[in-house]
């Protein structure tokens, strides 16, 4: 009785097994001739032929083409096993060897990105990237805090619930609001960055910002200045109040002259016509401009000029009429002087007579 039951057992463990080995076919595969292979491209080439009558058959013709993946990708596998193999970060890695087949692309190669400055510069220093936990120990808090994420941020807040007051600072000054300005201006820093590497690694002009180098600004370049300088700040002018009468410029490219010729849009023959008369109208109905107020201060320039002239003719006629006469005593009007006698002496005192 026993002997049949240990019978029974022996027979039903045989045939689970043998229902799993269907399931798992053996990795030994047999062809009549060999596959090409190029390891580098994990490529395989079958050039047996195939059985017509299962690729006739509808019934069988996708459990047929399937196991013939399958035997191939087993002989590709078994290959590459054969390569020399090595662990890199708890991953067994087999070391390809260079492509001999030349595999079709629709699309050319990608080229390789430009490097940032900070990756300039790592390279430069020899500065290598140090893989670092997720997590970070809290003294304050006693627990596991992350690097980075909404977790970080909201374990700053726990911490930071009581923030000191600098010495030299405002007491009245609410600090939490500078503490998050001051984190809005970096966030808005680092995607400054961010978009000035894109641009940098698409080749793509970046507008100036800063001090413009002219020696006479006129209105309007001093308004574009002081947008620009507004612009300049590490949060691109964000925070920074508006001016009076300011006009609030959308993009910093509209700052600069644009390039780009306006093109004049198409016109009809009639339209055309009617336009060029329309010039013409207006070059011929201008009249000069009269400025009365110039012109009435010229004339009186004018007369004025002309007085002062009468009068120093006249002036000079008195003088040619005076100096026509002789002195007595002196000879001052005339401007000689006499040689001798009673003229020649000097006169003393108001009325000429020595005083005593």
């Amino acid at each position: 009785m026993f002997e049949v039951e240990e019978m029974d057992i022996v027979t039903k463990v045989l045939k689970t097994a043998a229902e799993q080995a269907k399931q798992f076919k053996s990795i030994n595969v047999e062809k009549h001739l060999e596959l090409e292979y190029d390891l580098g491209t994990l490529l395989a080439v079958d050039s047996n032929d195939l059985d017509l009558k299962q690729m006739r058959s509808e019934s069988n013709r996708d459990e047929y083409l399937k196991d013939l993946a399958r035997d191939n990708t087993q002989l590709l596998l078994n290959k590459i096993w054969e390569l020399p193999i090595e662990r890199v970060e708890e991953a067994i890695v087999a070391k390809l060897p260079a492509p001999t087949f030349v595999l079709p692309r629709e699309k050319p190669l990608p080229k390789p990105k430009p490097l940032t400055k900070w990756q300039k510069y790592a390279r430069e220093k020899g500065i290598t990237k140090i893989k670092k936990s997720k997590l970070n120990w809290d003294e304050t808090l006693q627990k596991w805090v992350p690097h980075y994420g909404f977790k970080r941020a909201a374990a700053d807040k726990e911490k930071s619930w009581l923030l000191p007051v600098p010495d030299n600072a405002d007491p009245n000054e609410d600090q939490f609001s500078k503490l998050s300005e001051t984190k809005s201006e970096n966030v808005a820093k680092n995607e400054f960055q961010r978009l000035r590497n894109l641009a940098k690694a698409k080749n793509i002009k970046i507008p100036r910002v800063g001090f413009l180098s002219v020696d006479k600004l006129n209105s309007k370049q001093l308004g574009e200045a002081v947008s620009v300088a507004k612009f300049s700040t590490a949060s691109l002018g964000k925070f920074q109040g508006n001016l009076a009468k300011e006009k609030q410029a959308k993009n910093i490219k509209a700052l600069l002259p644009s390039s780009k010729k306006r093109k004049p849009a198409p016109l009809t023959p009639v339209e055309e016509k009617k336009s060029n008369f329309d010039i013409l109208d207006s070059i011929l109905s201008k009249k000069p401009k009269l400025d009365i107020e110039k012109a009435v201060n010229r004339v009186l320039n004018t007369e004025q000029r002309e007085r002062a002239a009468e009068k120093k003719n006249q002036k000079r006629g008195r003088k040619k009429m005076k100096g026509g006469k002789k002195g007595k005593d002196t000879g001052k009007r005339t401007g000689v002087k006499p040689k001798g006698g009673k003229g020649s002496r000097k006169p003393r005192g108001k009325m000429g007579r020595k005083r005593r």
